[in-house]
């Protein structure tokens, strides 16, 4: 009865012996990590992610060129210096012939990201005259996406880069001027996929090696695939993304980038389509021409498993050609621009499409706050949130002096009557002496970089190296991002 028993104790207790493991600690460097996902949070009490939203601004261009027209698309924005560029497709749709007259690739320049000109490069002849800002006709012009090329290794005649689909895939084109392009090769370098979309590709330097998002449909559905490539012409076989725990729905676009203020993370802007319905002013309800869209935010660390926020990122708003099917697309890049608000630092620059199919079509400019994607929100009764197992990097030092002291720097907004505090804790939980809750500074207010102090310490070089959590404690505030300085 004895051996009975203590067999059936070891049985009962054995499953809980090998669930109870030290959890391995990630490291951080000296990143900036965002809380767009999951992966920094070990525990939230009486707090949450919140999901913030652009704000429009004003018109950035209209589309009324000779070559333009009501359904202009396929927005593409870079930086390329001291110039901001703009890609897009220059078409139109006669409504009374019910097809599209033509299909160009346009260009536009600016020296701010928010006034907008459209040089006249006399490249190609449009309508008997080459006096327009076409900068490409002829394969791939329905949907050319371009961008610049920073991989070290790339060839100062190939420094721009796009994709456009061909009849059998997509094919790829350089350019050494961002103005003047060609074809790399006559066959498409990817075959497996639908293409009839902003297919989109660019040189990932965190990773080291170039990466596509384009179309697929699985299960009648619009979808994204990925793939990659060492040489942007021969390229892995391309497989459906995983978004994880999010009903599938059409992904008309994605404008996929990898965010410059943490370039490990990629965010993406997908276009959410809703076929099934249609706003009752629609100039043809009735046809193919139904539908309606909004802008939702997805993230990824490696580009294969996402977290779709399910919440509209970009709403239609009260425009009511914003609710005609197909607007709402958001352009692919983000630019950084200065507040109009006096004492303001600058703000994110995001473009979507309004006006489209009704005409003629345009681009509107929203801001958002740097990292103000998602935040750790918390009511004024207050509220936690405990970080992963992590560690961080020491200083840079050198062999003349030593190296800046290592701190911990937040992105934070909090109303008057808020605050947020944080303590370090060690591997088991405990609060780590000399930076306890009690030794936090209340910190109020909103800044981009606030540098964290424990009764006016803010040097956290001795603990480099070694796995910590932060926990914080909020109340009516929020928490966008963080990162161990060593700069």
């Amino acid at each position: 009865m004895q051996n009975r028993l203590t067999l059936l104790c070891t049985l009962i207790f054995l499953p809980i012996a090998i669930q109870v493991s030290a959890e391995e600690p990630a490291h951080i460097g000296s990143r900036r990590e965002l809380f767009v996902d999951d992966w920094m949070i070990h525990s939230l009490k009486n707090a949450r992610q919140e999901l913030h939203h652009p704000a429009p601004q004003e018109v950035a261009i209209t589309y009324d060129g000779p070559a333009e027209g009501n359904i202009s698309y396929y927005v593409r924005i870079l930086h390329d210096g001291q110039k901001y560029r703009m890609y897009y497709r220059g078409a139109h749709h006669d409504w009374s012939k019910k097809k599209t007259t033509h299909q160009v690739v346009c260009y536009a320049e600016s020296d701010d990201a928010i006034h907008w000109k459209k040089p006249n490069l006399g490249l190609f002849e449009f309508n008997g005259s080459k006096q327009n800002n076409i900068v490409w006709m002829g394969l791939g012009k329905h949907n050319f996406s371009p961008f610049l090329d920073t991989n070290p290794q790339c060839k100062p005649e190939e420094k721009f880069k796009a994709l456009g689909s061909g009849k059998k895939g997509l094919v790829a084109f350089s350019s050494p001027d961002g103005i003047h392009w060609k074809l790399m090769q006559d066959k498409p370098v990817i075959t497996k996929g639908a293409f009839d979309s902003q297919n989109l590709a660019f040189w990932d330097a965190h990773r080291g090696q170039y990466v596509d998002f384009h179309r697929g449909f699985t299960n009648k559905v619009r979808a994204i695939m990925t793939c990659t490539s060492n040489d942007f012409l021969n390229w892995t076989e391309p497989k459906f993304i995983d978004i994880k725990n999010s009903p599938p729905q059409h992904l008309y676009t994605n404008a996929t980038i990898a965010y410059p203020r943490a370039p490990h993370l990629f965010l993406a802007f997908p276009k959410r389509f809703v076929p099934s319905r249609a706003a009752a002013w629609h100039p043809d309800p009735k046809n193919n021409h139904r539908g309606v869209s909004d802008g939702v935010l997805m993230t990824s660390r490696d580009g294969t498993t996402w977290k779709r926020w399910d919440e509209a990122f970009l709403r239609p708003g009260q425009n009511r050609e914003r609710w005609w099917q197909r607007n709402n697309h958001i352009a692919w890049g983000i630019t950084t621009t200065p507040s109009p608000l006096p004492g303001h630092v600058p703000e994110l620059s995001l473009y979507a499409i309004e006006n489209y199919y009704v005409g003629p079509c345009r681009l509107r400019r929203f801001t958002l706050r740097m990292d103000g994607f998602v935040s750790i929100n918390a009511p004024y009764t207050g509220g936690e949130m405990t970080t992963r197992l992590i560690t961080f990097d020491g200083s840079k030092a050198n062999s003349d002096k030593p190296g800046p002291p290592v701190e911990l720097e937040l992105n934070l907004a909090t109303s008057a009557a808020g605050s947020i505090q944080c303590e370090l804790l060690d591997e088991q939980g405990k609060p780590i002496p000399g930076f306890t809750l009690a030794d936090s500074e209340e910190i109020y207010g909103d800044e981009l970089a606030h540098v964290v102090s424990w009764k006016g310490k803010t040097d956290l070089t001795k603990l480099a190296g070694k796995p910590v959590r932060v926990r914080f404690v909020l109340k009516d505030a929020d928490l966008y991002s963080l990162r161990f300085r060593n700069d």
